[in-house]
C-alpha cells in the first residue's frame, strides 16, 4: 500500500493538523482522533502560556514539572544558538570529549547532595533510569553476584516509560497492554498516608513501610536484588512525601543486604523542594542519582546519571577487566547544545536565587492550598512540600472511600480550571490534581491559580451532587 500525501492544505488550522496527524503520549487516542486538542499553544513567558487564539493561561505544572526558570528566557536561546554556531554536535563515544559537557560534568559533581564520582549523560529521565539499572547489573556481574538482577520500586512511583522503567513505575496504566512489568521487577508499599497509613503516626507508618520492605527482600532473597529506586518525594504518582523517619528506616535495610539505592531526582532535583536536591531534604544517601527535567528547565532534552565512587571503582576495575569497554551510550549522550543549555540554566538559577525563591513561594502556595481546600467536602487530603503540591478528591474522607474512576473527577476539575485560565494536570490512577509551577511564579499568580481551582472544584462537586454521585 502506498501512502498518499495529505490532499488538504490546512495552513494555520493547527488544531486540525494535530488531530489528523499527531500521535500524542498519555492520551485517550480515540477521543483525540475525534475531537482534537482543546487548544494549541504558541507562546510562553514566565509562568504564562498563550494559545493560537490569543487566550492566556497560567501554567500551574511548569509543563511536566520541568520549566523551572519559566518560559521565554532569551538568555537560554542565546546560549543554545551560540553553541550551535561554534560546535553543534560531538559524540562522547571512545573518549571523545567536548568543552561544555566537561564543564557541566564538573559542575554537577560539585553540586551533588552526597559525594559522587562521575556523570553519564542521556536524553530523558526514562533513559537515565534505564541506564541506572544497567549500571547496577554490570556492577553486580563484575563482582560475581550474577543472580542480583531484581529491582525494587514502589507502588505509585514514576520512573519512566521504557520497557524497564515503565515496569518500575508503579502505575497500572503504564503496564496494561504492554506485557509489563518485566519479571525482575518488584514493588513495595508506597508511603501514601491517606490510604496505606491512615490513622498511624509518622513513626508507626515508617516502621510499617520498613517492615514491608524487609519482608519483600526476605521473600525474594537478598542475593537476587540489585537495587531499589525511589523518588525523594514521589511526583506523578500523587505528590507523596514520606513520613518522618522513613529513609532512616529504609536505608540501613538496603545497606545490610548490599542493595544499591538509586535516587530518582528527575522532579525534585535543582530546587523544587527549596534545596538543590530532594536527597538533601530527606537525608537520602544514594549510590546512584538520576537527574533530568530541571537540569535544563526543559529548554533542551538532557538527563544524567551521577555515579558514586563505590560503583565507579567496580565499573572501571573488575567490570573493565571482565567485559572490556563499557558497551552502552546514546547518539546524543553529552550533546554540547544540551550542556550549554544546562550551564546557562544553572547560572540563572544561582544568579536569581531561584532555589530559595521556590522554598519561599512554595510555603505561600502550600498555605493558600490548605486554606482553600483543607476543609472542602470533596477533598481527602492536601499535601506537598515547597513548590510541589497535590489535592486528592474522595467520596468519603472519614473512611476514606474513593470515587468510581469512571466519574473522572480530577480530569473534570482540570477542564473546569482550564476554562478559567489555568493549566493543571490530573495524575494517573488517582483522583488527584497536582501543582508544580515555575519557580518564577508570583504570589498574585498563585492566588489566581488557587481561586480558579477552588471554583472548578465547587463546580464539579455541584455536578456530582446533581447526578447523585456525591
Amino acid at each position: 500500500m502506498t501512502l498518499q500525501p495529505p490532499t488538504h492544505n490546512f495552513e494555520n488550522d493547527y488544531a486540525e493538523l494535530d488531530r489528523r496527524y499527531a500521535f500524542h503520549p498519555f492520551t485517550a487516542l480515540a477521543d483525540h482522533e475525534k475531537n482534537g486538542p482543546a487548544f494549541v499553544l504558541s507562546h510562553g513567558e514566565g509562568s504564562t502560556l498563550t494559545d493560537t487564539q490569543g487566550r492566556r493561561y497560567i501554567d500551574a505544572l511548569a509543563g511536566l514539572w520541568c520549566v523551572n526558570i519559566g518560559y521565554g528566557r532569551a538568555e537560554m536561546g542565546e546560549a543554545m544558538a551560540e553553541q550551535a554556531r561554534t560546535l553543534s554536535y560531538a559524540h562522547a563515544f571512545s573518549s571523545m570529549a567536548a568543552d561544555k559537557p566537561a564543564m557541566l560534568s564538573a559542575r554537577l559533581i560539585n553540586m551533588a547532595p552526597v559525594p559522587m564520582s562521575k556523570v553519564f549523560f542521556g536524553n530523558s529521565g526514562s533513559d537515565a533510569n534505564d541506564t541506572q539499572v544497567k549500571l547496577a547489573w554490570l556492577y553486580n556481574n563484575a563482582l560475581g553476584r550474577v543472580h542480583k538482577k531484581k529491582i525494587i520500586a514502589r507502588q505509585r512511583g514514576y520512573h519512566g516509560v521504557t520497557l524497564m522503567t515503565a515496569g518500575m513505575t508503579g502505575l497500572p496504566g503504564l503496564h496494561a497492554g504492554f506485557d509489563l512489568p518485566l519479571p525482575m521487577i518488584r514493588h513495595t508499599t508506597a508511603p501514601r498516608r491517606l490510604w496505606e497509613g491512615h490513622g498511624l503516626s509518622d513513626a508507626e507508618f515508617a516502621a510499617s513501610l520498613a517492615a514491608d520492605l524487609e519482608a519483600l527482600i526476605e521473600a525474594e532473597g537478598a542475593d537476587t536484588i540489585a537495587a531499589m529506586i525511589m523518588e525523594p518525594l514521589m511526583g506523578a504518582g500523587g505528590v507523596i512525601a514520606p513520613p518522618e523517619g522513613y529513609y532512616a528506616a529504609i536505608q540501613p535495610i538496603l545497606r545490610r543486604h548490599d542493595i544499591l539505592l538509586i535516587a530518582d531526582e528527575v522532579i525534585c532535583g535543582f530546587g523544587r523542594l527549596g534545596q538543590n536536591f530532594g536527597s538533601s531534604v530527606f537525608g537520602m544517601e544514594p549510590d546512584l542519582i538520576t537527574i533530568a527535567k530541571g537540569l535544563t528547565s526543559a529548554y533542551f532534552p538532557l538527563s544524567a546519571c551521577l555515579v558514586s565512587d563505590k560503583v565507579w571503582q567496580v565499573l572501571a576495575g573488575p567490570a573493565h577487566a571482565k567485559f572490556g569497554a563499557f558497551g552502552h551510550g546514546y547518539t546524543y549522550s553529552s550533546h554540547p547544545i544540551g550542556a550549554a543549555a544546562a550551564l546557562a540554566n544553572l547560572d540563572i538559577i544561582e544568579r536569581e536565587g531561584l532555589v530559595a525563591m521556590a522554598g519561599d513561594t512554595g510555603a505561600y502556595m502550600q498555605a493558600k492550598l490548605r486554606a482553600a481546600f483543607g476543609d472542602h467536602p470533596l477533598v481527602g487530603e492536601v499535601r506537598g512540600q515547597a513548590l510541589i503540591a497535590a489535592v486528592e478528591f474522595v467520596k468519603d474522607k472519614a473512611a476514606p472511600l474513593a470515587f468510581d474512576p469512571g466519574l473522572k473527577v480530577a480530569p473534570r476539575v482540570i477542564a473546569a480550571a482550564r476554562a478559567r485560565g489555568v493549566i493543571g494536570r490530573a495524575l494517573p490512577n488517582a483522583d488527584t490534581v497536582a501543582f508544580s509551577p515555575p519557580f518564577v511564579i508570583s504570589r498574585e499568580e498563585i492566588d489566581t491559580v488557587v481561586a480558579a481551582f477552588r471554583d472548578a472544584v465547587d463546580e464539579v462537586m455541584g455536578e456530582l451532587r446533581a447526578s447523585g454521585d456525591f
